[in-house]
């Protein structure tokens, strides 16, 4: 390969160009501006974006990994941008999603020495990163780019932070830009894949159990995962906040084993003989705190599939682990045909029938009517309608009332973590600008990133901000009031009004009070393409669609 003299920066750059990069994230800071100048000489190629806090930074870098696939790439300064963007990294490590957060350092002659904002980045990242590293000579930078990567893409996907000292970004060097790196991958092996049909064909009641890492699935894993569910009559449940692997209005799926499940649907897990988990790692939600299964052997046949050993057998040891990347494993999946009629097809249809029900029953009413909302919004947009959450327990009207029909359409962390759903919702704008996306937070949530209706404002989005304001922490309350009843406290919240701060920012707003009222709020500035935000008043004593403060607070 040719060899080029470039600065770091620009190396960098170039480096980064090479892996298809073309946007990435940032709060500018004066321990980059040799890469900063070297972005400014790309910047017809590379769109850079600013966002307002770090946080946010490493979260839509997160949402575009989750989205795409490929490493979203935040550029941060040291020391308190770096801690700044912690919440972000730990996130892409706990949901397993690609991302390079690059770090602005002190110069090499002054490391260690305390200068200004000087930061140990493997003892912050250390746990909550698959990489961390500093570049320390310009000329490595080629083969660091290429390894985060692969690092951030392969096996159990993950966030890599690269640290860049600031003298080492203007130091020149002659060296040859790294080529395009792609994920490792592997196959199913054959003998397993046939062990895993005999499987299914001695079974009474199998049940298959799907959450893959949305940065390593797609739309035709899905497609091929219904053919196989299809083939073998197999009922799927798709884990806490990866609804959308499976279309929600086929009839073998029956429904979410999260936060606020169906009591139905936590029996038939437990009438379930064969347990068929893809990609989920079966953690203390999919376990009920770890109670719902024998620990290290289920008395169930665990199945396990996954793209990666790491989620395979943590916790609960499988009779069946097959590791393959999700092409390989769904198409080998599709191909697996039976030779049997299913006896438990009528189970099926039960179960497809409690989860309607269950999505049809409106719960606990109170004059906002969240449910109603939910459903108009579902029944307005097209089916490619990209909807972001954070955490919260206004979370459980959206998981359950709000449908998926397509992969890629639940933008929300496992982790649940505050503050998350308006960044994502921007990064998902600018990565689909045609598409339509409802960003929904509790008003806790929503002040958590809120300054970043500045970013949606600059770049002319088409976010739907829903802010649903009860005035309370209220997840936080009601956790109280189960163990504490009449005793809550720091869950009261003082707000401004929601719709005037949107304002502020040139965003058209509403506040409204009932599901009426939203219609029409919605009609007037949501369906136009653009931005808007609509503020929700609810009643704090209705906390989920099947809790009430009240109720806890009487020890029902």
């Amino acid at each position: 390969m040719e060899k080029l003299e470039l600065t770091g920066g620009r190396l960098l750059v170039k480096c980064l160009q090479n892996q298809g990069a073309n946007i990435g994230y940032s709060v500018p800071g004066e321990s980059y501006l040799g890469v900063l100048d070297a972005l400014y000489e790309a910047e017809d190629e590379f769109d850079l974006i600013i966002c307002r806090q770090e946080g946010s930074v490493a979260f839509m870098a997160e949402a575009y990994g989750r989205m795409t696939g490929r490493p979203g790439l935040g550029f941060v300064t040291r020391g308190p941008g770096a801690a700044n963007a912690v919440i972000g990294v730990q996130t892409a490590y706990l949901d397993g999603t690609p991302m390079i957060l690059f770090v602005g350092q002190v110069p090499r002659k002054n490391r260690e020495r305390g200068a200004f904002q000087e930061l140990d980045l493997k003892g912050l990242f250390g746990s909550t990163a698959k990489l961390v590293m500093d570049i320390d000579d310009p000329a490595r930078i080629p083969e660091i780019i290429a390894r985060a990567y692969r690092t951030a893409c392969s096996g159990r996907p993950g966030p890599v932070v690269i640290g860049l000292p600031d003298d080492m970004q203007l130091e020149s060097v002659e060296a040859s830009p790294c080529d395009r790196t792609t994920r490792t991958t592997s196959g199913v092996d054959s003998e397993n894949l046939i062990r895993l049909g005999l499987s299914i064909a001695n079974a009474r009641k199998p049940l298959i159990l799907l959450g893959a890492k949305p940065a390593n699935w797609s739309q035709l894993d899905s497609d091929n995962l219904q053919k196989f569910s299809e083939n073998h009559s197999l009922p799927v449940v798709t884990v806490f906040r990866r609804q959308d692997q499976f279309n929600n209005s086929h009839p073998n799926y029956v429904g979410v084993k999260g936060v606020g499940n169906d009591p139905k649907l936590e029996q038939m897990v437990d009438e379930a003989d064969t347990l068929i988990v893809i990609g989920a790692e079966i953690t203390d939600i999919e376990s009920n705190g770890y109670t719902k299964y024998e620990i290290p052997h289920p008395s169930k046949k665990l199945i396990h599939l996954c793209d990666n050993s790491e989620d395979i057998g943590r916790v609960f040891q499988p009779d069946i682990a097959i590791q393959s990347d999700y092409k390989n494993m769904t198409e080998a999946l599709a191909s697996l045909v039976t030779k049997h009629d299913a006896p438990w097809k009528s189970w099926v249809t039960q179960c497809r029938n409690n989860y309607e029900v269950f999505t049809a029953d409106p719960g606990n009413q109170q004059k906002a009517d969240l449910s109603g909302v939910i459903k108009y919004l579902r029944e307005e947009t097209a089916d490619d309608t990209i909807v972001s959450f954070g955490a919260g327990n206004y979370t459980q009207w959206v998981q359950r009332y709000f449908t998926h029909h397509q992969f890629g359409t639940q933008m929300a962390t496992q982790s649940a973590v505050m503050g998350y759903s308006v960044p994502a919702a921007i990064s998902a704008s600018l990565q689909y600008p045609d598409r339509t996306i409802l960003s929904f937070a509790g008003d806790g949530c929503f002040l958590m990133n809120g300054q970043e209706l500045a970013t949606a404002a600059r770049y002319d989005t088409n976010v739907k901000f829903i802010v649903i304001n009860n005035s309370l922490y209220g997840s936080i309350q009601m956790h109280q009031e189960k163990r504490f009843p009449n005793r809550s406290i720091a869950c009261s919240l003082t707000n401004p009004d929601f719709a005037k701060l949107a304002e502020s920012y040139g965003l058209k707003a509403r506040q409204v009070f009932t599901r009426e009222e939203f219609v029409k709020a919605y009609q007037e500035i949501g369906k136009p393409k653009g931005n808007c935000l609509i503020e929700i008043i609810t009643d704090p004593n209705v906390v989920t669609p099947s809790i009430m403060l009240s109720d806890l607070r009487k020890g029902s």
